[in-house]
C-alpha cells in the first residue's frame, strides 16, 4: 500500500491509498493494466477503516488494483482548502478518475466504484449528475453502493432517535474538532452552536459548500430523488434494519424498474457491517458483482470461487444472492 497525494483544481490535495494486485489476469497483462476499484468511506471515516480494508483485500486477491480515497480532512492531516467534503461532493471523485486514466494514457482501463454510506451517496450523485459523455463517467463500468443515505433529511432526523444518538455524538465530536482546527487558518469560517448533525449541516456544511441551508443541501444531494438518472450498472446493498439510513427511504419502486441495477436487501445487518451475515459475505458479494463488468474470471484469487466458505465455516453464495435477493 502506498500513500499518494493528488493535486486538485482548487489548489488542494487528495490523499489516496494505492494498492496493486499480485494476481495478474492474462487479459490485463503486458500493456493492459488490471482494472481498478475506487473505494469511498463513510462520514468521518477514512481509507483505513475495517470495512475498506476488508473489501480491498478481497479485491486485490481477485485481480483488481485498488484506490482507497480519503475524503478531505480524513487522512490524518487537515486539507489546505477552506472546504471539507459532503454527501453530494463529486468533483474529487472526478479528479481521482482523471488521475487514474492519465496513468495509462491511450489504454481502456476499466474503473469500478464502491462506496459505503456517505461514500455511496457521492457515487450516486456523481453518476446521476455528471455528463454521461464525459471521460470520467464513461470510464466507470459498474458500481456498488452499500448502505447509501437516499434521503439525507430523513437520515439526519434518525440520528436524533434511539441508539443512533451515539453515532451522532461521535460524528459531531470529530467534526467540531476539525472545524476548530480549520478556523485557526480561516478565521471567517462559520462557528457551530448546536447539538445535532442537522444543525451542523445548517450552520457549517451548507454555507461552506454553496448551499443556502441544510434543507437546500439535503434537497440537492439526496440521491433518491434522481436515482432514475443513473444508467451505469450497479449493486445496491441495504439492510432492512439499517439504524442510520432507514430502509423506508430506499426508492424500492424506482429501483425495481431499473434492470441494470441489482438490489440486495438482507433482513438484518445494521449499517455497513452486515454483522448477521457470514464473515466475508459483503466483500465476496461486491467483488463477484464488479468482476462481471471488468473482464475478470471468477477463478482468480483464493476466495473467488462460486461457492466459497467463510471463516466461520458457513457457505457464501453471492451468485445466488444476486439472483434471488432482489425485492
Amino acid at each position: 500500500m502506498q500513500r499518494m497525494q493528488i493535486p486538485t483544481p482548487d489548489g488542494d490535495q487528495l490523499d489516496l491509498e494505492w494498492m496493486e494486485t499480485s494476481q495478474r489476469n492474462p487479459e490485463f497483462d503486458g500493456h493492459h493494466p488490471p482494472p481498478v476499484v475506487i473505494l469511498l468511506h463513510g462520514l468521518e471515516g477514512n481509507a483505513n477503516r475495517y470495512y475498506i480494508r476488508r473489501l480491498a483485500e478481497m479485491l486485490l486477491q481477485d485481480g483488481f488494483d485498488v484506490a482507497a480515497l480519503h475524503f478531505r480532512s480524513c487522512s490524518g492531516r487537515m486539507n489546505q482548502a477552506r472546504r471539507f467534503y459532503h454527501s453530494g461532493e463529486t468533483e474529487d471523485l472526478s479528479t481521482l478518475i482523471r488521475w487514474i486514466l492519465n496513468q495509462t494514457p491511450g489504454l481502456d482501463r476499466p474503473i469500478l466504484l464502491a462506496g459505503f454510506s456517505l461514500g455511496a451517496s457521492v457515487i450516486l450523485n456523481f453518476l446521476a449528475k455528471s455528463n454521461p459523455a464525459s471521460p470520467e463517467v464513461k470510464a466507470v463500468q459498474a458500481f456498488a453502493a452499500i448502505s447509501a443515505p437516499f434521503d439525507l433529511k430523513a437520515g439526519s432526523e434518525t440520528m436524533n432517535r434511539g441508539f443512533a444518538k451515539i453515532y451522532q455524538l461521535r460524528f459531531l465530536r470529530s467534526l467540531e474538532k476539525k472545524l476548530l482546527e480549520k478556523r485557526a487558518r480561516y478565521t471567517d469560517l462559520p462557528e457551530f452552536r448546536g447539538n445535532t448533525l442537522y444543525e451542523f449541516d445548517d450552520q457549517v456544511t451548507a454555507p461552506l459548500h454553496g448551499f443556502e441551508s441544510a434543507e437546500d443541501y439535503y434537497h440537492q444531494c439526496s440521491s433518491g430523488k434522481f436515482i432514475d438518472r443513473i444508467h451505469t450498472p450497479g449493486l445496491i446493498l441495504h439492510s432492512k434494519e439499517d439504524p442510520i439510513c432507514p430502509f423506508e427511504t430506499v426508492p424500492v419502486r424506482e429501483l425495481a424498474d431499473m434492470p441494470h441495477l441489482k438490489t440486495v436487501f438482507p433482513q438484518k445487518g445494521g449499517h455497513v457491517g452486515f454483522w448477521s451475515m457470514p464473515a466475508g459475505w459483503q466483500e465476496e458479494l461486491v467483488s463477484q458483482y464488479l468482476k462481471r463488468f471488468a473482464g475478470l474470471h471468477t477463478s482468480i484469487g483464493p476466495q473467488a470461487n462460486t461457492n466459497p466458505t467463510a471463516r466461520n465455516g458457513n457457505p457464501i453464495n453471492p451468485k445466488q444472492t444476486l439472483n434471488h435477493a432482489r425485492t
